[in-house]
């Protein structure tokens, strides 16, 4: 296959168009010919230089990315940037980066398979953005606790970092509203659907006084961990178009 029709149909899969006018990230390909070969394709949660020479290891022709490394374009290739890119091209090593889209895919996507991971049925989208939403409100099939929740979340790949909880909402949590990644901005809108608990990956300092005064449980199960899902769905479904893969593990305990 090549790389132009690998690209293509990732795109068409996660609808990146839909995201086009509010997402930081430049979704798609980031870096790569378009008319290279691609015959083993590599996963990570983040397109750094440590992720590109590890797919070079695995052999890989492309790496797959929920964080890439262009942010609202570019103004020069120099220091970190060019560093960065640098690996993609000495490596020969293609990007494809799918950010907010890789977030909110009702099938595909983080919040979608956290959701699973949780053992919780999807209710409705959650957490507006721009027009578009994020996450998902979600209801668990069995009442969790506090302490259950925080001790589920543990099996995430934290890197064995604590899953920090603000337990300020009802002991007893039947629904959820997912958020994954940063996802402390959408406290108030929890509140406003009545939800029995927030699960994200990190906080802000305001976070700690919206939750209190919202009567609200939060839980910050990490960035990075609540984001390994996405990349992992895409992988089974990149196996299924006959083509080589390798998902690699680079948790930052973020």
């Amino acid at each position: 296959m090549q790389l132009a029709e690998f690209r293509n149909r990732l795109n068409d899969r996660l609808d990146h168009d839909r995201f086009a006018e509010v997402d930081a990230s430049s979704n798609g390909l980031q870096v790569g010919d378009e008319t290279a070969t691609v015959e083993r394709v590599a996963f990570a949660v983040d397109g750094a230089v440590a992720t590109v020479e590890a797919a070079a290891e695995a052999n890989a022709d492309v790496l797959v990315v929920h964080h890439g490394m262009i942010w609202g374009g570019i103004d020069r290739v120099a220091g970190r940037e060019y560093e960065r890119i640098a690996a993609c091209i000495d490596n020969d090593v293609a990007l494809y980066v799918s950010h907010l889209p890789l977030d909110a895919h009702g099938a595909l996507g983080n919040a979608v398979e956290l959701a699973a991971f949780l053992d919780c049925e999807p209710i409705s989208p959650f957490g507006e953005y721009g027009g578009v939403t994020i996450g998902h409100r979600v209801q668990a099939k069995e009442t969790y606790t506090v302490e259950a929740l925080r001790n589920r979340l543990s099996d995430l790949e934290t890197d064995d970092q604590p899953v920090r909880t603000m337990d300020f909402g009802p002991e007893c949590i039947e629904e959820i509203a997912i958020v994954t990644g940063s996802g402390a901005d959408w406290i108030r809108e929890a509140e406003a659907e009545g939800v029995d608990a927030l699960v994200t990956g990190e906080g802000k300092q305001k976070a700690y006084h919206e939750a209190r005064e919202a009567g609200l449980n939060v839980f910050f199960a990490g960035h990075y961990a609540t984001e390994t899902f996405g990349v992992q769905r895409l992988q089974e479904l990149v196996e299924k178009w006959g083509i080589e893969t390798e998902y690699l593990a680079h948790p930052t305990g973020l």
